[in-house]
């Protein structure tokens, strides 16, 4: 026992695989606990190295296990496929995830303190509420089509016509029909009142945090994006460079290449999906914008929109709005200055 090194943890709910081996990587622990054991019997083992998959929960376990005594480095599902053996089951995920650990190239995925998980907690509710928000006009916009009655796309426009194409055509539509339209739209309604507590409590967190304040100075970049961005890396210090960064976002091309050929395809999407969406919006409204200003970086984004056409200079301002980001937190300067 007082030759374990690493030691591979493979999460649930009730039942936890643990997978211990020594700085040779020769297997010198294996246990099977419950819920109830499990934290105990980890506080029993010397300090070691435990790797563990992140998952819903693994940054709490990664507290706990900390406050024990341990040093805890999480990994991506996506980095532990190739070191899975055999068919999947606890013992062989456990034991991949203790030989991902062992790999001095693995990269890791950056702690999050609690304040950083509340913030992210109220973006991806917010996001799930929005998206409900959507599907809702875009179910009552299936409804009346059927009925023949069209409008725009846009949930604005929903919120201006839907009632009043229901008050004038209620005769024809029935009153069994109409209903569902309005009870759609009173959901719609509700929704929108609470979207609008969490961007209040959005912008709450951006007024009291220094840092989302100064990047927020970069055009393209907003008090959700701000506070999304620093509750994701905080000052970037897992990061060894911007394009890391910008890697990490999914907004560097994709590679197919071999020998000598080299093959980019699209941006690669890896990373936070959260966090991309909102670098990419904030960049097309800076290339919708960008024949209002005069400066160097309109000037770019518009010759670039010429040449490359506006999806690649959309995801060029965004990959740069991310290097400016960390710049800007690994320096702690303020935009311009970095």
């Amino acid at each position: 026992m007082m030759r374990l090194h690493y030691l591979g943890v493979d999460l649930a709910k009730n039942v936890f695989q643990l997978h211990g081996e020594d700085a040779e990587g020769n297997i010198v622990y294996r246990k099977r606990l419950g819920r109830a054991r499990f934290l105990n019997d980890i506080g029993r083992l010397a300090g070691c190295q435990i790797g563990i998959e992140a998952c819903t929960g693994a940054f709490y376990w990664q507290r706990e296990f900390e406050a024990l005594g341990h040093s805890v480095r999480i990994i991506a599902p996506q980095y532990l496929k190739p070191f899975a053996r055999h068919q999947k089951n606890v013992q062989n995920d456990a034991a991949a995830i203790c030989t991902a650990l062992r790999q001095p190239n693995m990269r890791f995925v950056p702690p999050k303190s609690l304040g950083q998980q509340d913030i992210q907690a109220l973006h991806r509710v917010r996001q799930r509420l929005v998206n409900r928000r959507t599907a809702l006009v875009s179910q009552t916009r299936g409804l009346l089509l059927d009925r023949g009655l069209a409008f725009g796309l846009s949930i604005t426009r929903a919120r201006r016509v839907v009632l009043r194409l229901l008050t004038m055509e209620r005769d024809r539509l029935g009153d069994l029909f109409t209903s569902l339209p309005e009870q759609l739209f009173e959901m719609l309604c509700e929704l929108d009142r609470r979207v609008v507590w969490f961007d209040r409590e959005i912008n709450r967190v951006f007024r009291s945090n220094e840092a989302c304040q100064r990047i927020a100075k970069i055009r393209g970049v907003g008090p959700k994006t701000a506070t999304a961005i620093v509750a994701a890396i905080v000052d970037g210090a897992e990061f060894n460079n911007g394009r890391h960064l910008a890697a990490w976002l999914g907004l560097v091309p994709k590679q197919h290449s071999s020998g000598n050929r080299q093959m980019l395809q699209g941006i690669s999407k890896r990373g936070d999906r959260h966090l991309r969406a909102l670098l990419v919006h904030g960049a097309r409204a800076v290339l919708r914008t960008a024949p209002k200003h005069h400066d160097a970086v309109s000037q770019w984004a518009i010759g670039l929109q010429e040449r490359r056409g506006a999806a690649k200079a959309i995801v060029a301002i965004a990959n740069k709005n991310a290097r400016i980001i960390f710049a800007m937190l690994r320096q702690n300067t303020e935009f311009g200055t970095a």
